[in-house]
């Protein structure tokens, strides 16, 4: 592939991911209000609905109508859990090309009528994410970054924030699904960091989190048991932003991050020494 296709390709990626996350944000708020038919996934906190099903299989159509070979890994049809989300990404993390999507991020928001959820979509070249759109519809926020190229919020280039001390920071994290793991290893992370820093918010959509610590509007985000569809496109978006990702433990961020933690880049390693002087890395 010559650097030109490289571009060209690029870009029309972007376009599709872009026009792809818009048209389904739109059709998912289209769906707001409407909660017949309720299915409960992991647990009663992990709630999915029809809209799931429906905005995964119209990511499906979109990409595949311009990319009919690329590989798609979405949240659906992936049995609840960690082990089939491992699974699940295993089977196609060699594809050239891999979509990686979350049709829903916030779904027990959403069922509530609570307006903060997201679409995520990343796509990832040879293991590698080079584009990451996160799309909030309630507020028309559509987050984009391109690997090298920066990451953009109403075509402003976006900077995460300055803090230097944990003290100073806004922080986020998430009340896990998974209640005799994931739950109790997070539970363990809030107690130590909640004395430490500003404040720590909770507001149901890793993706949308990772998109405001890219925005500057969080300092971090740390949260256990994520899967790639979570973290994917906000991952890019935090490191475009200037922004750092590790695992919990401060290893680079991969596909197979499950343990994230993201920040504004100065904070990271005392937040990380937080989380490892509490036991709560679950690494």
């Amino acid at each position: 592939m010559s650097n030109n296709d490289a571009i060209i390709g690029s870009k029309s990626f972007t376009a599709v991911a872009i026009n792809t996350a818009s048209k389904t944000g739109q059709w998912i708020q289209s769906k707001l209000g409407d909660f017949n038919s309720l299915h409960t996934k992991f647990s009663s906190h992990d709630l999915v609905t029809e809209v799931d099903k429906g905005a995964e299989k119209m990511i499906r159509k979109l990409i595949h109508t311009h990319f009919p070979t690329h590989a798609i890994l979405g949240e659906e049809g992936v049995a609840p859990g960690p082990k089939a989300a491992s699974a699940a990404l295993s089977q196609v993390r060699d594809e050239e090309y891999l979509w990686i999507v979350d049709p829903l991020d916030g779904t027990t928001n959403f069922v509530h009528g609570f307006p903060f959820f997201s679409v995520s979509i990343a796509l990832a070249y040879q293991g590698e994410i080079i584009v990451g759109v996160v799309y909030n519809p309630v507020h028309d926020e559509l987050f984009v970054a391109e690997k090298g190229k920066g990451a953009y919020l109403h075509g402003k280039r976006m900077q995460v924030s300055a803090e230097e001390k944990l003290s100073d920071s806004l922080i986020a994290t998430g009340f896990p699904a998974d209640r005799e793991f994931a739950l109790v290893e997070n539970m363990k992370g809030i107690q130590a960091l909640s004395p430490q820093v500003r404040n720590i918010r909770m507001a149901g959509s890793a993706a949308l989190h990772l998109a405001y610590v890219a925005a500057g509007r969080l300092s971090g985000f740390w949260e256990i048991g994520l899967n790639a569809w979570d973290i994917a496109a906000g991952a890019l978006l935090v490191q475009e932003s200037g922004g750092k990702v590790t695992d919990t433990a401060g290893n680079p961020y991969g596909l197979d991050v499950r343990h994230v933690l993201a920040t504004n880049g100065p904070i990271h390693q005392s937040f990380q020494d937080s989380l490892e002087q509490a036991g709560a890395t679950a690494l």
